[in-house]
């Protein structure tokens, strides 16, 4: 749900020749309720407003905006709260934090400049992410997030599931997919809020990432039980016209009929955000560092060489070099053509790129899964027509989100020099894929995209789940934390 909460009329000069006025400030995000939202980073934004109404479209200076966090633990210490302001530089801010306790009398105080805006309470307990102290009503919890209720890709991709018995498919999936040399997936059980698995391939240290969104899940929420197979591989498995068997995979294809999840990435981005990671979707918002009219008029490319059309690129630049500053990085496809296309150049940092107006968003070996940040920062992106897909694109519009351009790329230097004669346009769609990014790919957005599968999926399966001999559980972290109010209980016996 969006929150947006007016503040007594204050207004005051803030920043070089800015007028703020603080009573319009528009704050929303998930971690406004943080007793009914737990996240490992917990998010909030802050929409400044001036004196005529008007959203700021620009920074308004340094330390504008300032927050403290403060709660108590249990036996009436401080709490550990790590808490980071990030200026998007578009007029909004980001605060995000992180406890390291459940805490009790937990207080945002958020300043505009030098004005408090009210004081928000929360008398607890508020729960640190790695806390098991799952909410036993799924559609209570789905609620709490504002989770969508439509979800147009879930509904596509279990169309064909209707009524699943996996006790009659079951080896057949295994006898099919299980081809260690090329094809790695596990075999997943969620039994009673318990998460077992066996894998099989020779390649299966993805399953990290499965295991990490479903303990994640389960320490907030009771899933129901359900039984499914995840393929840990770029490319998707089940082609279109061959038998139908549900395999959940992080990419889809206009070719196949897999069940698509967000993909690794953006998901451990989303998990590990103010924690392991650098890049995620809040970041790349806080670091994006030129304004709009400042930044260098060019495509800017980095990537390894794993397509043919990454090669025709760097063809293309040579012959444009005024609208191109692209190379790259990593040669393992095409060793062969070094010479032409090389040498390799050193990796640049994703907030580097938005020094740039333009960002090209080109397939790999499957979808390129910096899509989502690219989206998200402060540049047209100009995306490459594909058949390569990710749970969230068909939400998304040609020449609203991003530029469409051929797939072979004939028309890129044409739409470069469209958006350099249509600056206002281009700005326009810059920002309206980066409130896409805030609408759906945050993540909130993460956790419901893949609760809801769940629980959609949950509705299609006819067998009995049932743990089998060769599965190995995947345990929660060890933590200490107590459990407030919780009233779980599992009717049914592992």
């Amino acid at each position: 749900m969006t929150f947006i909460l007016f503040f007594v009329l204050i207004i005051c000069q803030l920043g070089e020749n800015v007028e703020i006025d603080p009573s319009k400030t528009i704050i929303w995000g998930p971690g406004l309720r943080p007793d009914k939202i737990t996240m490992r980073a917990r998010y909030i934004f802050l929409q400044l407003i001036d004196s005529e109404g008007r959203n700021l479209t620009e920074s308004p200076g340094k330390d504008v905006v300032t927050a403290q966090i403060q709660g108590k633990t249990t036996t009436d210490h401080a709490c550990h709260i790590w808490t980071q302001i990030l200026d998007c530089k578009d007029g909004s801010f980001i605060i995000r934090y992180k406890l390291h306790n459940t805490c009790f009398n937990l207080k945002l105080n958020i300043k505009v400049k030098h004005y408090h805006l009210p004081v928000l309470e929360f008398k607890g307990p508020v729960y640190e992410d790695e806390c098991y102290c799952p909410d036993p009503s799924i559609n209570n919890w789905l609620e709490n997030l504002d989770c969508s209720k439509n979800y147009t890709q879930i509904h596509h991709d279990l169309s064909d599931f209707s009524n699943v018995d996996f006790d009659e498919i079951r080896q057949d999936i295994i006898k099919v997919y299980d081809k260690p040399g090329s094809i790695s997936l596990c075999h997943y059980l969620i039994k009673s809020n318990k998460i077992f698995r066996e894998c099989y391939g020779k390649y299966v240290g993805f399953k990290i990432f499965m295991d990490s969104i479903l303990l994640s899940i389960t320490r907030k929420v009771v899933l129901p039980n359900i039984e499914f197979f995840v393929n840990l591989g770029d490319w998707p498995l089940v082609p279109k016209g061959s038998k139908t068997y549900p395999i959940f995979s992080w990419c889809g294809s206009f070719d196949t009929k897999d069940i698509v999840m967000p993909s690794y990435d953006i998901t451990e981005s989303s998990l590990e955000a103010m924690g392991r990671v650098m890049l995620d979707m809040l970041s790349v918002q806080g670091n994006t560092d030129v304004p709009w009219k400042e930044k260098i008029e060019k495509v800017f490319w980095r990537g390894r060489d794993s397509r043919r059309e990454r090669l025709d690129l760097i063809d293309i630049s040579r012959q444009y070099p005024d609208l191109f500053n692209v190379s790259i990085t990593n040669f393992f496809f095409f060793k062969d053509e070094m010479d032409k296309y090389g040498p390799g150049q050193s990796h640049v940092s994703l907030f580097q790129f938005f020094k740039y107006k333009y960002q090209l968003n080109i397939d790999g070996s499957v979808a390129a899964y910096r899509f989502p940040y690219l989206l998200a920062g402060d540049s047209l992106v100009l995306k490459q027509k594909s058949k390569y897909y990710e749970h969230f694109y068909n939400d998304l519009i040609p020449g609203k989100h991003y530029i469409s351009v051929k797939s072979d790329l004939t028309d890129l230097v044409e739409k470069i020099r469209w958006a350099k004669e249509h600056d206002t346009i281009a700005l326009k769609i810059a920002k309206s894929a980066r409130q896409f990014a805030r609408d759906n790919l945050l993540p909130r957005d993460v956790l419901c995209y893949h609760t809801v599968l769940f629980h959609e999926w949950s509705k299609r399966l006819k067998s009995k789940v049932k743990v089998l001999n060769n599965m190995e559980e995947v345990l929660q972290p060890k933590q200490s934390c107590k459990c407030y109010n919780n009233d779980v209980k599992f009717k049914e016996e592992l």
